[in-house]
C-alpha cells in the first residue's frame, strides 16, 4: 500500500486524562517495526475494561492513552522479520499475546503468555513503548491495542488472522467481551450437560457465558441483572429463568438455593464487583459447585468465610476465557460463521468513532 514504510496521520479518540470525555484528534501512527503489523481498523466495540481504565483504574501513568481492545481490521503494512501477514489480510488484534515460546505458552493450563503488557503491567494497562504521538506528546496503546483508532500498530504475537469472510463489525466482539464470557463457561468452569447455572450481569461478558452454558448442555440457567429488561436478551442466548436481587428482601444466595435445592453447580460473575463475587460463590452447591470470577477489577480485596470452600466449593478466575488468543480467536470466528457461536444479537448500536463518548454512556447508564 502507499502509505506503508511512512507515517500515518488519522483520527483517534485520546483519552488525555482520567474521568473526562475522550477528545477526537489527529495522532500520528509510526511504521510497524521489526515483528510490528500496522492495522486499518474497520470496527470496535466499546468494553467495560475501557470504562474501568478512564473511571475507576484511573493510573496516572496510564495516560494518555488511546482506549479501545476489542476491534478487528485490515492489515496495513507489515514490519520486518513478519512472515505470516501480508498486507490486505483480515485481522483481530489480541489483548493477550501468545508467543509460543514462554513457559506459560507452552503449557495447557494456562493462557497467559509473558510477553506484552499483560504479564507486568496490569496497573498501567499499557506498555511504556508506543508508536502513537499526538501534538508532540507521546500517547500509550491501551492494552497494547488501542481500536478506538483508525490505524493501529500491534506485535504479531497479540494478532489474530481470520478468515476472509467474516464480517469484522460482528468479529470484532470476539476480541474480548464474547470469547470472555463464551470461554468462562466452557474451558474455566468446565459447564456439564444436564447442570445448573447462574451467571451475574447481563453485559456482553453475562450475556455470552449464558451462550456458553447452553452449548455446554446446561438444563437451567438463571440469568441475575438489576436491570429487568435484560431478561429478553438474556432468553435470546438460553437463559430459562431471570431474578433482579431487587425484587426480593433476602441475599441473593439464598434466593439461588431455595430455586435449586441447595445452590448451583456452576456460577459465573460478569460484573466486577467484589461482593457479587462473593454472593456467585455463596450461591453454589456445596460438595461440588465452582464459581468462576470474570468481571475485571483490581481495584477491592475480595472476601469470604473459608467453610465455603471447605465444603467443597471451587472459586477460580478467567482471563479472556482461558482461550490462547492467536488459536482460540481464528476458531471462533470459524464457529460465528458456521452458525454455533452467536454474535448478530450482541450488537445494539451501530456508531461513528466520533460518536464514542456516547457509546460510553450508553454502556455507563445501561440503556440498551
Amino acid at each position: 500500500m502507499a502509505t506503508a514504510g511512512k507515517v500515518i496521520k488519522c483520527r483517534a479518540a485520546v483519552a488525555w486524562e482520567p474521568s473526562k470525555p475522550l477528545v477526537m484528534e489527529e495522532i500520528e501512527v509510526a511504521p510497524p517495526q521489526a515483528h510490528e503489523i500496522r492495522i486499518k481498523i474497520v470496527a470496535t466495540g466499546v468494553c467495560h475494561t475501557d470504562l474501568y481504565h478512564l473511571f475507576e483504574g484511573k493510573h496516572k501513568d496510564g495516560f494518555p492513552c488511546v482506549l479501545g481492545h476489542e476491534g478487528a481490521g485490515i492489515v496495513e503494512s507489515v514490519g520486518s522479520e513478519v512472515t505470516k501477514f501480508n498486507p490486505g489480510d483480515k485481522v483481530i488484534p489480541l489483548f493477550i499475546s501468545q508467543c509460543g515460546q514462554c513457559r506459560f505458552c507452552k503449557s495447557p493450563k494456562t493462557n497467559l503468555c509473558e510477553k506484552g503488557w499483560a504479564s507486568d503491567r496490569y496497573d498501567v494497562m499499557s506498555e511504556s513503548d508506543t508508536r502513537f504521538t499526538c501534538k508532540g506528546k507521546k500517547v500509550l496503546q491501551f492494552m497494547g491495542t488501542s481500536t478506538f483508532s483508525e490505524y493501529t500498530v500491534v506485535n504479531e504475537i497479540a494478532v489474530a488472522k481470520i478468515h476472509p469472510s467474516a464480517p469484522l463489525d460482528k468479529v470484532c466482539l470476539l476480541g474480548c467481551g464474547v470469547a470472555t464470557g463464551y470461554g468462562a463457561a466452557l474451558n474455566t468452569a468446565k459447564v456439564e450437560p444436564g447442570s445448573t447455572c447462574a451467571v451475574f450481569g447481563l453485559g456482553a461478558v453475562g450475556l455470552a457465558a449464558v451462550m456458553g452454558c447452553k452449548n455446554a448442555g446446561a438444563k437451567r440457567i438463571i440469568a441475575i441483572d438489576i436491570n429487568p429488561t435484560k431478561y429478553e436478551k438474556a432468553k435470546v442466548f438460553g437463559a430459562t429463568e431471570f431474578v433482579n436481587p431487587k425484587d426480593h428482601n433476602k441475599p441473593i444466595s439464598q434466593v439461588l438455593h431455595e430455586m435449586t435445592n441447595g445452590g448451583v453447580d456452576f456460577s459465573l460473575e460478569c460484573v466486577g464487583s467484589v461482593a457479587v463475587m462473593r454472593s456467585a460463590l455463596e450461591s453454589c452447591v456445596k460438595g461440588w459447585g465452582v464459581s468462576v470470577l470474570v468481571g475485571w477489577t483490581d481495584m477491592d480485596d475480595f472476601a469470604a468465610r473459608p467453610i465455603q470452600l471447605i465444603a467443597g466449593r471451587t472459586w477460580k478466575g478467567s482471563l479472556f476465557g482461558g482461550f490462547k488468543s492467536k488459536d482460540g480467536v481464528p476458531k471462533l470466528v470459524n464457529e460465528y460463521l458456521e452458525k454455533k457461536v452467536k454474535l448478530d444479537e450482541f450488537v445494539t448500536h451501530n456508531m461513528t468513532l466520533a460518536q464514542v463518548n456516547d457509546a460510553i454512556q450508553l454502556m455507563q447508564t445501561g440503556d440498551w
